[in-house]
């Protein structure tokens, strides 16, 4: 006869299906249907048989579906909310009484900022038609933010075509900047990108751009937002670093990972870099 174990009357083929993360935790991803009820009994089983497993972080991955069970585990059993996708909501406890060490949900949001010039020293501009900068009259550089999963020289390539329907291909990262409380009090990292154009002819987007151009390089200093506005400024003396020579940026250079094949891209400094193995060798 087959030995039946009960957690809390719950055999233990009943628990919440779970599985191992990397960090002494577990994670759980619910897809079955259940009541609240069975939902209460079967978590309060678990929590006390990875509790006695020396368990840390549960994770617990909640679809939009299941929605009805999200009260149960954080009145009841103690979880909060962690992060939130348009798919689902994870919500996290922490077992030990030793400090917490859960990492915090995403902090920063990536953005990029496209500065394209051509051979007339010209820099593709736009007015935008929504945001601070809505009807101001101000020209600025084409920026977004980047997507999950895509590569920032991509996203920069991307923004531009569809804002403006100039194809352009990367030549490097020039500079980045760091700002906190933004969007939803996250933090937005800004990578200032330099693109060369493939075709001239603008296309704006109708639906976020109002106005776009080549515009010269002194026209767009002399505005008085970009004189004031320490980013604009500093846009303007990039271009113009760039032009003369005098500045050398950043490149992707592809990188494997020792935990998976997929690959990642280092941003270095080409021109130095190459420099020095000349003269290693």
């Amino acid at each position: 006869m087959e030995e039946v174990f009960v957690v809390n009357g719950v055999r233990k083929d009943e628990l919440l299906p779970a599985f191992n993360d990397d960090h002494g935790g577990v994670i759980v991803e619910l897809k079955e249907p259940m009541d609240s009820n069975n939902f209460r009994s079967r978590l309060r089983a678990s929590l006390f048989q990875w509790k006695l497993q020396g368990k840390k972080g549960v994770w617990i991955k909640i679809p939009i579906g299941l929605v009805n069970l999200v009260e149960t585990a954080v009145k009841q059993e103690g979880f909060w909310y962690h992060h939130a996708e348009p798919d689902y909501l994870m919500l996290v406890n922490w077992i030990p009484v030793i400090d917490n060490t859960i990492p915090a949900n995403a902090t920063h949001r990536v953005s990029i900022g496209a500065i394209i010039v051509n051979d007339k020293r010209e820099l593709l501009v736009v007015q935008e038609k929504n945001g601070k900068l809505k009807g101001k009259g101000i020209w600025k550089i084409p920026t977004g933010v980047i997507e999950q999963g895509e590569d920032i020289f991509a996203g920069a390539i991307r923004e531009v075509k569809e804002e403006t329907g100039v194809d352009t291909e990367f030549v490097e990262l020039l500079a980045f900047r760091q700002m906190h409380k933004a969007l939803f009090g996250k933090s937005d990292l800004l990578f200032l990108c330099m693109l060369r154009p493939l075709s001239y002819k603008i296309q704006k987007q109708d639906l976020e751009i109002e106005a776009a151009q080549w515009m010269p390089l002194e026209e767009y200093a002399a505005q008085p937002f970009t004189q004031k506005h320490g980013l604009y400024k500093y846009i303007n003396d990039l271009c113009l670093a760039k032009l003369d020579g005098s500045y050398a940026g950043f490149t992707p250079r592809p990188v494997t990972s020792i935990f998976s094949d997929s690959i990642s891209y280092l941003y270095v400094n080409k021109q130095d870099l190459n420099c020095r193995i000349f003269s290693l060798n």
